[in-house]
């Protein structure tokens, strides 16, 4: 008796995946499991930008990419991520929420949307936190690109 109570209380210790998996919510699993835009894109391309951050206290570090077309609607978005599910599965959604909208329009994505969608426990919030700075990052590098392109320097290519 003892050990079938001991064995359905316990039994999620004898297996560490499930003790793992049992702290993040379905939707954290499935973009871990099944990321979203893993990938890169051509960072030399004016119609690319690129955000690289990282959280030294966890050692998560993100790369998010997103491509614009010419009527500045982003039309593509990729990810690399060393890091936790939280972190993963954060930027496999911004990924997914930024296409299709404006540079204005990813501007208002914030931490707490994905955080609220993935249901984020508080200790994972510097995960949320990463990818709503890795898209604001991405964001300005293509922002940056666009000005240099229309003003171009007038010194002479060594």
């Amino acid at each position: 008796m003892l050990s079938r109570v001991l064995s359905r209380s316990l039994g999620s210790l004898r297996n560490p995946v499930a003790l793992q998996t049992a702290q993040y919510h379905e939707k954290v699993i499935d973009h871990y499991e099944n990321p979203r835009n893993v990938g890169t894109l051509d960072k030399t391309s004016g119609r690319v930008g690129t955000g690289l951050v990282g959280a030294p206290e966890c050692g998560d570090v993100m790369r998010l990419q997103i491509e614009v077309d010419d009527n500045g609607k982003i039309i593509n978005a990729k990810f690399k991520t060393f890091g936790c599910g939280s972190a993963i599965a954060s930027s496999s959604l911004a990924t997914e929420w930024v296409k299709g909208k404006t540079i204005d329009e990813a501007l208002r994505i914030k931490n707490t949307d994905i955080a609220k969608e993935l249901a984020l426990p508080p200790i994972k919030l510097h995960c949320s936190m990463l990818a709503e700075d890795a898209l604001k990052a991405a964001l300005s590098d293509y922002r940056l690109k666009q000005q240099k392109a229309a003003h171009p320097t007038d010194e002479p290519a060594k």
